[in-house]
């Protein structure tokens, strides 16, 4: 009788040992898996914030370009630009030659 005890707590603690063994290994693959998804994810976001790092360097650049032609347009030489090119304006002592093919 006793062995028949001690066969019963061996198999029970066979059984308890193949449980506890099985848990682990299942919460060791969801951890796994749970990492692997947060890997992809991480991935995402950085490949997200170079795009739009990408994207603020541009609208910075078009920013400082969009400064300085307003700041040219408050110059003479602007005015004279626009004066020559818009309105065909020419200064006193200017000679125009027209090409009378191009129309």
């Amino acid at each position: 009788m006793a062995k028949r005890v001690m066969y019963r707590k061996k198999s029970q603690n066979r059984l308890s040992m193949f449980l506890a063994i099985f848990a682990m290994l299942v919460i060791v693959v969801a951890i796994g898996v749970r990492s692997i998804m947060l890997q992809r994810q991480l991935d995402e976001y950085n490949d997200r914030k170079a795009t739009l790092e990408t994207q603020i360097a541009d609208e910075t650049k078009r920013t400082e370009e969009i400064e300085a032609y307003g700041k040219y347009t408050k110059t003479d030489e602007y005015v004279e630009e626009v004066a020559r090119d818009k309105l065909g304006l020419v200064k006193d002592d200017e000679i125009i030659f027209k090409n009378e093919d191009a129309k």
